[in-house]
């Protein structure tokens, strides 16, 4: 097992449409995806795409959905590490102007423990704070063993304090600054004084603001990918992480600029697509979209 991703698993349905219907209103969608979503798990198709052996352990259910979720791993290649729930999670997804709303059915409830691995031989190791028993019980495991941790910290999730004490790079949403009511400067301190080596604060279009591996802050653009071209912003994020475990597995010595720039191009790559498996990014894609768009600070004023 040479990557785990563990995570919450979904459904994603993304629709395309002028507008929300409301009340007793119908609307046609332009366009439709069917694809496997959750935060850690699309990062985990990420990472498969871009030619890397991955593990998910993410929970499923015996229904039709946990049918079609068990078809997408395979076609990826990625061995899934069930843990069982009754219902099948499903997202609604409304791309729309940039944005996306998401209505969402979770069913957490476990039925099982946490089911127990061998990730002695294990590089890296992929969280995004769902399913925190398992989460915390393997970044343990995986620190003690010398693998690379890495959380997405998208919210604020069961023992995400605890568990950032096991993590060496940390990329939080701004989301997370605001229920901790820290501003980024103040997020990138709290995640140095947990012992994250590398940290970063997403927003969006924006880019992030991080340090590396001098502790040094900077702010790292996002790619201007023009706004003709963005179709669904859903998931980039995901894609984002995934890229950049699957640049540290391809070179783990270079620097984590080289692997977050790389990351950068695979989320410029996925926005252009409807729905996260369409917008999963080949090595090709990633090098087109670096060919294609410059950081959007190094534009020349209009």
């Amino acid at each position: 097992m040479d990557a785990l991703f563990i995570g919450h698993a979904y459904i994603d349905v993304t629709m395309r449409a002028p507008r929300m219907p409301l009340g007793d209103q119908k609307e046609l969608a332009r366009d439709y995806a069917v694809s496997f979503g959750g935060n850690a798990v699309t990062a985990g198709f990420a990472c498969a795409k871009l030619g890397h052996p991955v593990d998910l352990l993410t929970t499923l259910a015996p229904d039709w959905l946990g049918h079609m979720f068990m078809d997408m791993a395979h076609t990826y290649g990625i061995d899934v590490h069930p843990r069982r729930v009754a219902r099948s999670s499903l997202s609604f997804v409304w791309p729309n102007d940039g944005k996306r709303a998401i209505l969402r059915a979770r069913d957490d409830t476990y039925l099982q423990g946490v089911p127990r691995l061998d990730i002695s031989e294990t590089r890296l190791l992929h969280l995004d704070g769902h399913m925190a028993d398992a989460a915390l019980h393997y970044a343990k495991g995986a620190r003690a063993h010398g693998a690379l941790v890495s959380l997405d910290g998208g919210a604020l999730r069961p023992c995400i304090e605890e568990l950032t004490g096991y993590v060496d790079v940390a990329v939080v949403a701004e989301k997370l600054c605001e229920q901790m009511s820290l501003s980024e400067l103040d997020m990138l301190g709290w995640l140095k004084s947990k012992g994250c080596r590398i940290g970063g604060v997403t927003t969006g279009e924006k880019g992030m603001l991080w340090y590396d591996e001098e502790g040094e802050i900077s702010q790292m653009p996002s790619l201007a990918v023009p706004h003709e071209l963005i179709v669904d912003t859903s998931g980039a994020g995901d894609v984002f992480h995934g890229a950049y475990c699957a640049s540290y597995l391809e070179r783990p010595d270079a620097p984590w600029r080289e692997h977050f720039e790389f990351a950068r191009a695979a989320s410029a790559h996925k926005i252009q697509h409807l729905g996260n498996e369409a917008g999963l990014p080949s090595p090709d894609d990633v090098a087109a979209a670096l060919a294609a768009f410059a950081p959007a600070d190094a534009l020349s004023p209009v």
